[in-house]
């Protein structure tokens, strides 16, 4: 097989366009079912995975002579020889060489015209992971075939370097566009279907509650194939996405509370620095059928219950190390049902080194069997985390972990 022209088949602004286009149409394929129930973010993964843009990167490391030997070269074409009947094949001997250049990526790029082009681009042959660069001489001069194959290799990679620069600014929109088309449909399946409680649950604050809680100021915050569903999409309430950041807000400033008064808690047990936590939530919250929206049930929960379900849990827990953390993690897991259920662990330290709890917290974490990704830092000390459920691997639930050094009160 000859060489043959590369990057002169599509234009790059093409393909960008046919793949966005054709990123929507994926997303309006996807069952109904599927879309409702699995989670979002493994839809948005999978669909990066599908789409994203592979410009290939050459393997300068890995380029090598695949053929040398003899070989019978047609010169008939060549000018400078004296060749009397240029209308048929004039062989000479000679040598041929053929150039391996492997390369990562999609190979279908090299058929992609860049923005920025040459009216004589490169030739090669494209392989399996390699282009073949074939060099036919009549005399031994290696420097010349040298010099040749760089100048190629060289313009190849112009070409790619103009195409990364292309589908960099597609694969950095790519997300966007996929979390957009999956919501907008999502919202109109629930729409068309009246399921508007899944949208979210607001909470209602208490009429003059104040909208923070603080210290007083004299004391100074895969692919879409492989996502399998069970059952059909049921509509469920979910704790609202601001009202989750002001309860961990609230929880927050009330622990501050207790770093600042260590005498007033220092002997507090669990259950006695769950009872603060209720008073302060109840206090900017109101429930809906009585007149507390937080509660405890048993011996270990803060939660919020709609229709006999949890849609929210905290549990405050001593430090005492990594195996209690990961037990409390289950304890949590078990009592989940709804989806994108919110929930937080409160973690006290009092006799250990403070730096060390944290590092064991975010060594120990992932280790969890039901653990799926990190959501990120809120700060030094909280930490946020999705996790599945025991029975649904589409269903997820957000995780938060807040730790808190509390002094012990200095001896009287």
């Amino acid at each position: 097989m000859s060489d043959e022209l590369l990057f002169n088949k599509y234009e790059i602004y093409n393909v960008i366009q046919s793949r966005t286009a054709t990123v929507k149409k994926r997303v309006q394929s996807i069952p109904a079912n599927t879309l409702l129930n699995a989670s979002e973010q493994d839809l948005v993964q999978a669909l990066l995975d599908e789409f994203h843009l592979n410009v290939p990167v050459i393997k300068d490391d890995e380029i090598h002579i695949a053929h040398s030997g003899e070989a019978q070269i047609d010169v008939s074409g060549d000018p400078m020889r004296m060749i009397y009947d240029r209308s048929q094949p004039f062989y000479m001997p000679g040598n041929k060489t053929v150039i391996a250049v492997p390369f990562d990526g999609d190979a279908e790029f090299f058929n992609v015209q860049p923005q920025s082009f040459s009216l004589s681009p490169p030739r090669a042959q494209i392989g399996k992971g390699e282009l073949l660069l074939t060099y036919v001489r009549t005399d031994p001069n290696a420097d010349a075939i040298r010099r040749a194959y760089k100048a190629t290799v060289d313009s190849i990679k112009n070409y790619l370097r103009s195409l990364s620069e292309s589908a960099a600014q597609f694969n950095a929109q790519l997300e966007s566009l996929a979390r957009t088309q999956i919501k907008t449909r999502k919202d109109r399946l629930l729409a068309d279907a009246g399921m508007t409680a899944a949208l979210g649950l607001p909470m209602k604050k208490r009429d003059g509650a104040p909208s923070t809680y603080s210290v007083p100021v004299a004391r100074r915050v895969p692919k879409i194939e492989q996502i399998k569903v069970t059952g059909v999409f049921q509509p469920e309430p979910t704790l609202a996405g601001e009202d989750y950041e002001e309860i961990l807000r609230i929880m927050k400033s009330m622990v501050q509370v207790m770093e600042l008064s260590p005498h007033a808690f220092s002997d507090m047990r669990e259950e006695d620095l769950r009872w603060h936590f209720l008073v302060q939530l109840n206090g900017a919250y109101k429930g809906q059928a009585t007149g507390e929206t937080f509660n405890f049930q048993g011996k270990t929960d803060i939660l919020i219950r709609v229709e006999g379900k949890n849609v929210f849990i905290a549990e405050c827990k001593f430090w005492k190390g990594e195996k209690s953390l990961s037990d409390t993690i289950d304890q949590l897991l078990s009592y989940l049902s709804w989806r994108d259920t919110k929930t937080a662990i409160l973690v006290f330290n009092r006799n250990a080194d403070f730096s060390a709890v944290l590092a064991k917290i975010v060594e120990a974490v992932p280790k969890h069997p039901k653990f799926k990704r990190v959501l990120g830092k809120q700060d030094e000390s909280m930490f946020r985390y999705v996790f599945v459920q025991p029975n649904d691997a589409n269903r997820e639930i957000t995780l938060t972990i807040m730790a808190f050094d509390i002094p012990n009160a200095p001896a009287s």
